[in-house]
């Protein structure tokens, strides 16, 4: 799995509204999706993206809904489509590497 090439575009396309500088999702966490090193970096709470782990990821289970549903992301949108979050999982699983 790419960073670039295929997880990028799914964390813009589904994250990036409210991970952006002033975003809601930035100012409630302190987490930025702009490039690989702030996804890495995490939140003012710790790290979302432990590589190699999915299950100890929580940028996977919030979005795989393996969370209560109060928190699920995106926060107040449909759910990622099985496709992609199986793509955010294997990334990680595969060490989350920028490539």
């Amino acid at each position: 799995m790419s960073f670039s090439q295929d997880v990028q575009p799914i964390i813009s396309k589904h994250c990036a509204e409210c991970h952006l500088p002033n975003g809601q999702g930035h100012a409630a966490s302190g987490f930025l999706v702009e490039s690989y090193d702030s996804l890495m970096k995490g939140t003012k709470f710790g790290p979302v993206v432990v590589p190699g782990d999915a299950v100890s990821s929580s940028l996977y289970r919030l979005v795989a809904g393996e969370v209560d549903e109060s928190i699920r992301m995106p926060h107040g949108k449909d759910p990622l489509p099985t496709a992609e979050i199986a793509v955010i999982e294997a990334w990680i699983t595969q060490g989350a590497k920028n490539n």
